[in-house]
C-alpha cells in the first residue's frame, strides 16, 4: 500500500478582515481533510492583514479536525507570552495548534515597536531558536497531572508538579513556570520554513542559522525548492540532520484555474519522489483553489490510496504521526522536589540576559 501524503495549505488573504471569509476557508480545508492550515503574519505597519494567532483562535470552535498553525514572530516579543498564546490556542482547539516560527527583519517593524533596531538574519534566527527552546520548556513546566482542582481542600495544583525552567540563553532569561497548564499535545507542533538555498554549502550565516533552528526545534519543515532534484537533495540533508521524525512538506504555489493546472498538481502529488512527506500549498486564490482541492484533487488522491478519507486521532500530532512528548521535568520525586517553585516568588518571565534589550516581565500565580 502506498504511503499516504500529508497536505496543508496557506490561508493568506491580504486585505480581508471578515471572520466569515477565514471561517469559510477553514471549512473548505477541513472538507479536504488537510492536516493543517497556516496564516502569515508580521509587524509591518500596513493595513494588510489580521493577527494570525487571534484569527485562528476564532476558527478553532468552527472546526473540529483541522490543524491551526499561525505565524508568530519571535522578534520584538517575549517567549513567555508566545508560549502562553500558542498553548491557549492548543486548549481552545482541543490539541490542534501549531506555531510557524517567524522573524521580523525590517526597519519599519523595528520602528513600530521602538525598542531596538534591526539585526542581521543570523542573530534573528539564533534569537528564534532561543525563543522556541524557552517556549517548549514552559510547556513542560506543568506536568500532565499537575492540576488537582480539589474544591474540598481549595487546592488547584500540586505544586510539586510545577517547575521553574531556569532558562538562560543568549537572548532570554526565563524562570517560569508557565501560568497555563500543559497543552493537550504536550508541546504544540513547531514549524519552520526553509529554502533549499539555506542548505547550500555557500549559504550565508542567516541561512545556516535558520536551518539550525529548524533541525533543532521544528517538528515540521516547509521546504522551498525550485525543482524535484533540489527538493530531494534538500530533504535528504534535512532528514540527516533533523532525524526521521521530522516531517518535511514541499511548499508549492498553486493557481487551480484550469483543468490542466489541476492535473499538474495531481501529477506532482502522485508521482512521489522528492524525499518529502507531502505538500504545503500556497493558493493564489484560497477560496477558489481550496474548493478545487476538496472537490477534485483530494478525491483523486483518495482513489489512489494516497490520502486519508477522514481524520483519525485527536490532535495535530496524531495527524502528523508525531509522538506526544513527555515533560522533561517529570522525573523522580526527588528531582521534582528540587525544581518545585517557591510560591513566594511569582516572577515567571524573568529578565533579559545581559546585553539584550529590556523586555517586559510577566507574573505567574500558581493558584490562579
Amino acid at each position: 500500500m502506498p504511503r499516504q501524503l500529508h497536505l496543508s495549505a496557506a490561508l493568506d488573504s491580504p486585505g480581508r478582515f471578515d471572520a466569515a471569509h477565514f471561517t469559510d476557508l477553514a471549512r473548505l480545508a477541513e472538507r479536504a481533510t488537510l492536516d493543517f492550515v497556516t496564516l502569515d503574519d508580521s509587524y509591518t505597519p500596513e493595513p494588510g492583514r489580521l493577527d494570525a494567532l487571534a484569527t485562528f483562535a476564532r476558527l478553532a470552535p468552527a472546526t473540529s479536525g483541522l490543524g491551526l498553525v499561525p505565524t508568530v514572530t519571535t522578534t520584538h516579543t517575549e517567549p513567555f507570552h508566545t508560549s502562553i498564546a500558542v498553548n491557549t490556542l492548543d486548549w481552545v482547539s482541543e490539541g490542534r495548534a501549531g506555531w510557524l516560527v517567524g522573524v521580523s527583519d525590517t526597519e519599519a517593524e523595528a520602528r513600530a515597536f521602538g525598542r531596538r533596531g534591526t539585526a542581521p538574519a543570523e542573530e534573528l534566527w539564533a534569537e528564534a531558536a532561543d525563543a522556541a527552546d524557552a517556549a517548549s520548556r514552559l510547556w513542560d513546566s506543568w506536568e500532565d497531572d499537575a492540576e488537582i482542582r480539589d474544591a474540598a481542600t481549595g487546592r488547584f495544583v500540586d505544586r510539586a508538579k510545577l517547575h521553574h525552567i531556569d532558562f538562560e540563553g543568549p537572548y532570554f532569561s526565563v524562570r517560569g513556570p508557565s501560568i497555563t497548564p500543559r497543552p493537550p499535545q504536550g508541546r504544540p507542533v513547531i514549524a519552520v520554513t526553509v529554502a533549499a538555498a539555506d542548505l547550500a554549502p555557500d549559504t550565508g550565516p542567516g541561512g545556516r542559522a535558520r536551518v539550525a533552528t529548524a533541525v533543532r526545534h521544528a517538528d515540521v519543515v516547509l521546504l522551498d525548492a525550485p525543482d524535484r532534484a533540489t527538493r530531494l537533495t534538500s530533504a535528504t540533508e534535512l532528514r540527516l540532520r533533523g532525524g526521521e521524525a521530522l516531517r518535511i512538506l514541499a511548499r508549492i504555489p498553486v493557481a487551480l484555474t484550469t483543468a490542466a493546472a489541476t492535473a499538474d498538481l495531481l501529477a506532482e502529488a502522485t508521482e512521489g519522489g522528492g524525499g518529502v512527506d507531502g505538500f504545503h500549498l500556497v493558493p493564489a486564490d484560497p477560496a477558489r483553489d481550496l474548493a478545487v482541492l476538496a472537490d477534485h484533487v483530494v478525491p483523486a488522491l483518495r482513489e489512489r490510496g494516497l490520502f486519508r478519507t477522514g481524520y483519525t486521532g485527536r490532535t495535530l500530532r496524531d495527524r502528523l504521526g508525531l509522538a506526544r512528548p513527555a515533560s522533561r521535568y517529570a522525573a523522580t520525586p526527588a528531582s521534582a522536589t528540587a525544581t518545585t517553585p517557591d510560591t513566594s516568588d511569582t516572577s515567571a518571565a524573568g529578565t533579559p540576559a545581559a546585553g539584550t534589550p529590556t523586555r517586559s516581565a510577566a507574573t505567574a500565580e500558581v493558584t490562579r
